[in-house]
């Protein structure tokens, strides 16, 4: 599996995106994570993204997009007191990718 967050190539092997739109929906996601408030990672498969409610529109048709072209991902939405709860899932055999998204909520890097 070919993952690197710090360089933002951290699209695991099994994606489907042509390569080419690989760019565009990484910065699609850096948009999403410009708008985390906060983040805790429950199990080694499960990631909880505390985001900015506003962006819920764009969060659920992003999630979407991401499970049409990597169907190991499930994505799941809740309003709480701190804000939008974004949990990701991966199966036990996609735990690197899941780390390599984690690593890029935290970053710095993306606007």
């Amino acid at each position: 599996m070919r993952i690197s967050p710090g360089q933002g190539d951290w699209v695991p092997a099994a994606c489907t995106l042509p390569t080419v739109q690989r760019p565009v929906r990484v910065a699609e996601f850096d948009q999403l994570f410009a708008a985390v408030r906060g983040s805790r990672r429950p199990s080694p498969v499960r990631l909880e993204l505390v985001l900015d409610p506003e962006v819920e529109p764009f969060a659920r048709e992003l999630a979407a997009k991401e499970t049409s072209c990597c169907s190991f991902f499930t994505f799941d939405f809740a309003s709480t007191a701190d804000g939008l709860l974004m949990a990701v899932g991966v199966p036990e055999a996609q735990v690197e990718v899941l780390d390599a998204v984690a690593a890029r909520t935290t970053i710095g890097d993306h606007p």
